[in-house]
């Protein structure tokens, strides 16, 4: 089969979805919307460019769930009912561009800044360091109801499906990781209680938004508290379950080795291709940067890939991979100017400073 064919081939989820290519947009931070929640005109053109692109799957930034789990300023929220009409804008013209649309459900807790939320941030148990207080048993019930309610929402504008945000060191992940979570009920303790409330999430979401809509959840298999023999074993189960589409495994690299068996041969991304994934599909995401390695990825045997910086770099990635197999994204820094060309707004080329040499 040539190489093309590999890149560009369709894929068809379990809900009965097609996705184009195997070229998904990582959901990225990029500050461009109001404080209130709102889409602006700035990240809906971000986004839009990256469907324009090619890009198979466009994924929102993390949407936060509650107001209280916003965390950066500039966030895309989808809290309350008064933001669906900026969304029924987003998701109507991604899918006119023959992208799947998704929205990606987050919620920041303990990492929600008070200067963003002006109130303590919330968290499964009491975290000094982050001025963070532990939720109560209504609260994290509320938390669930809420993300299912999201989920609705999302479907109500228009969206092909939802991403579930496990991964990052955000709320789920806290609950999931021993360190953070210290809480002595039942979401607390056991791998099975700590990962409690993530499966009744996604067990909510699948019963409330019926099994055409396309569901897939976000863990960090590494870093954030986690540990791979636990994220492996949620995974497994995730995917047993039924409930989901595709499972996205962020990975920082794929091509590491796993900090939890460094003396290994396999990688990090070998060790988790050894789950059983029936007919869930995966996505990974971590420094693929180039045609080459997306097709050494996608060799592997990981459906379709995640593309953070060279999406950042590149708005039409996916349609410059499929004509050149080994393309190379510009070299950084690059200037301003250019990532104006490519839809950065000023906000979000300010955030991309941060990160080293990314920016002239």
């Amino acid at each position: 089969m040539p190489i093309e064919t590999t890149f560009n081939s369709a894929i068809e989820f379990n809900c009965g979805l097609k996705m184009k290519n195997r070229f998904m947009l990582a959901p990225l931070t990029n500050q461009q919307s109001h404080e209130d929640g709102r889409l602006s005109n700035d990240e809906f053109n971000w986004l839009t460019m990256r469907a324009k692109g090619g890009f198979g799957l466009v994924m929102t930034c993390a949407s936060h769930v509650q107001e209280i789990g916003k965390g950066f300023s500039g966030q895309l929220g989808i809290f309350s009912d008064d933001l669906i009409e900026g969304h029924q804008r987003l998701a109507q013209e991604i899918k006119s561009h023959g992208s799947l649309a998704v929205a990606q459900l987050h919620h920041a807790g303990m990492r929600s800044p008070f200067e963003v939320i002006k109130k303590k941030a919330v968290c499964p148990s009491e975290i000094e360091k982050y001025n963070a207080r532990a939720l109560s048993l209504e609260e994290i019930h509320q938390l669930r109801e809420d993300f299912i309610a999201a989920a609705i929402r999302a479907k109500k504008s228009g969206y092909d499906g939802v991403e579930v945000h496990g991964a990052h060191g955000y709320i789920l992940t806290q609950f999931l990781s021993s360190k953070i979570n210290k809480r002595t009920d039942s979401y607390g303790g056991s791998l099975e209680n700590r990962s409690r409330l993530l499966f009744k999430i996604v067990e909510g979401i699948r019963h409330a938004c019926g099994d055409e809509f396309l569901l897939g959840v976000r863990l960090s298999p590494e870093r954030f508290g986690m540990k791979l023999s636990e994220i492996t074993i949620v995974s497994q189960q995730l995917i047993d379950s039924g409930n989901i589409d595709f499972l996205d495994l962020s990975l920082w690299d794929c091509f590491k080795k796993a900090e939890a068996y460094p003396e290994h041969q396999l990688s990090l991304l070998e060790h988790l291709l050894q789950l059983d994934f029936k007919t869930v599909k995966l996505t990974v995401a971590g420094n693929i940067r180039n045609g080459e390695d997306v097709q050494n990825v996608l060799n592997t045997g990981v459906d379709f890939v995640t593309i953070g910086r060279s999406g950042i770099l590149h708005h039409d990635f996916p349609k410059k991979v499929i004509a050149n197999a080994n393309f190379k994204p510009i070299q950084n820094p690059v200037s301003k100017a250019y990532l104006k060309q490519e839809g950065l707004s000023e906000k979000f080329i300010h955030y991309m400073r941060r990160w080293e040499g990314f920016v002239q």
